[in-house]
C-alpha cells in the first residue's frame, strides 16, 4: 500500500467530460496527482470504455434517470480504498475512505454536486450523510453546492436553504477553505475540512495528517 502521510489532490468541475478525458489524463500524469475529484462529469454507460485511467482506481456516481451532472473520484491503485454505499440516489455524493498507514487514521474524501434547484428534502438527506462521515478523524469534502448567496467571509446568506447549510457547517465543526470566487464572481466550488491543518496549499490542494 502507498504512503499517504500526504496526498496531492485536484478538484475539477468539468461541466461535461465529453472528449476531455485524454487531456485530463495527461494533466494528472504530468502533475503526479494522488486523488482526482470531479463534478458534472455528464457520463453514462456509453463512457464506460473511456473512463479508465492507467494507474488509478475509479469511483463514480452517475445521475440517475436523466442526462447531466454526476461525480467521480480517481485514486491511485496503491491506496486501500473503500466506497461507502449510502443507498440513496436522490443526492449526487460519493464518499471514499482511504486507509491510513499503521498508527495513522483513515481519511474520508467526499465529492458532491448539488443542483441549483435541489429541494429541502434532498438537502436534508445530504446533511444526514455528511453528519455521519464528519465524525471521521479526517474528512475532506469538495463540492459544487450552487448556493451563490452565501458570503463565506462573514458566514451570512440571504436564502433559507443557504442559512440552513451554514448552520449545519458550524454545528459539525467544518471549515470552508476557498476564499476566492470560483465561477462568475461567486464561490460555488467549495473545499471543507473537519480538522484544522488537514488541508494545505488549497490551490491544487494537498492533504496531510498525522
Amino acid at each position: 500500500m502507498g504512503s499517504i502521510s500526504q496526498l496531492k489532490c485536484i478538484y475539477i468541475n468539468e461541466r461535461g467530460m465529453g472528449n476531455k478525458q485524454e487531456e485530463l489524463e495527461a494533466i494528472v500524469q504530468q502533475e503526479n496527482y494522488d486523488i482526482v475529484a470531479i463534478t458534472e462529469i455528464w457520463w453514462d454507460d456509453l463512457h464506460n470504455w473511456s473512463a479508465a485511467m492507467d494507474g488509478y482506481k475509479l469511483f463514480r456516481r452517475d445521475r440517475q434517470g436523466r442526462r447531466g451532472s454526476g461525480v467521480a473520484l480517481y485514486s491511485r491503485v496503491c491506496f486501500d480504498c473503500l466506497e461507502l454505499d449510502d443507498g440513496d440516489e436522490r443526492v449526487e455524493c460519493l464518499w471514499v475512505r482511504i486507509r491510513g498507514k499503521t498508527n495513522k487514521a483513515d481519511i474520508m474524501v467526499g465529492v458532491c454536486y448539488r443542483p441549483p434547484n435541489q429541494d429541502e428534502e434532498a438537502d436534508e438527506i445530504f446533511y444526514k450523510q455528511l453528519g455521519e462521515v464528519s465524525r471521521s478523524p479526517a474528512l475532506v469534502l469538495v463540492e459544487d453546492f450552487n448556493l451563490p448567496d452565501i458570503c463565506w467571509k462573514y458566514n451570512t446568506a440571504e436564502r433559507k436553504q443557504s442559512r440552513r447549510f451554514l448552520q449545519f457547517v458550524e454545528d459539525n465543526f467544518l471549515t470552508q477553505l476557498v476564499s476566492e470566487p470560483t465561477r462568475e464572481g461567486t464561490q460555488l466550488d467549495l473545499l471543507f475540512e473537519n480538522r484544522e491543518g488537514l488541508v494545505g496549499d488549497v490551490d491544487g490542494w494537498r492533504v496531510s495528517w498525522a
